[in-house]
């Protein structure tokens, strides 16, 4: 039985945190999963979409405050990813408690963001061609014009949060990086492995086939993934912690 960790999950561009709901059911019941929810949708569907990528990370740092200390992970897909990185490199900055681990699915490492991603992409026909490509849309949404219009006020509000990420080089992060990519996928091995130049310590990297959305059709695969990646680092904090104190006891 492992001790208890709160899972922090952060959705994907055009999402809410519906998206993992479902991880609930499955999960073991020592992995709290936190679906966070950002501005403008779901239920903050009246809020205002946040414009900028460094204000979207403080706001969500302000916000989940209560949930970032003790033993917790972010778990964040694509927008996601980036995300859970921002947040993780902010709590550096200011010293507060880091994540046991970071679980980053489906993004190109920061330092390998492509900055033609978002061109022509500003207006509804290339939102919905952008959506189509992906495919992991369903077509309901297409035949919605209502549903239609919330989501692709939610991408186009979300592209802009990307497209206004700027890299930079801060010291690298000491928590474990667990990455998780499509094998289908168009970003390359290359840009994804570049996440193990972010981190210290533990990196790993597991695929899955599917493309851009496997993780949600490969769900089980993925939570089977999630679950185990988690143990890990729990058992590596531990060890860690058990190291701290013996080297305590010795310098006594």
């Amino acid at each position: 039985m492992h001790d208890p960790v709160t899972l922090l999950c952060l959705p994907c561009a055009g999402a809410s945190a519906t998206m993992y709901l479902r991880w609930r059911r499955t999960l073991p019941a020592w992995v709290h999963v936190l679906p966070v929810e950002l501005p403008g949708r779901g239920g903050r569907l009246a809020e205002d979409f946040c414009q900028d990528f460094d204000s979207l990370a403080a706001q969500l740092c302000d916000e989940q405050a209560p949930h970032l200390q003790g033993k917790y992970a972010l778990f964040g897909h694509s927008m996601g990813a980036l995300l859970a990185y921002g947040i993780a490199r902010r709590l550096q900055a200011q010293g507060k408690p880091l994540p046991l681990a970071l679980l980053l699915s489906g993004s190109p490492a920061p330092s390998q963001r492509d900055a033609e991603r978002f061109a022509c992409k500003d207006d509804d026909a290339g939102l919905i061609e952008d959506l189509r490509r992906q495919g992991g849309t369903p077509e309901e949404v297409f035949d919605s014009p209502e549903l239609l219009r919330i989501t692709l006020d939610v991408l186009g509000a979300d592209y802009r949060i990307c497209e206004s990420f700027r890299h930079t080089t801060p010291a690298a992060l000491p928590m474990p990086l667990h990455v998780l990519a499509g094998r289908q996928d168009p970003i390359t091995a290359e840009r994804i492995g570049a996440w193990q130049e972010e981190g210290q310590g533990t990196f790993t990297l597991d695929w899955f086939d599917g493309n851009h959305f496997f993780v949600r059709h490969q769900e089980a695969e993925v939570l089977h993934t999630v679950q185990r990646r988690l143990a890990q680092s729990l058992r590596a904090g531990a060890a860690d912690a058990a190291d701290t104190n013996d080297s305590a006891h010795v310098a006594a």
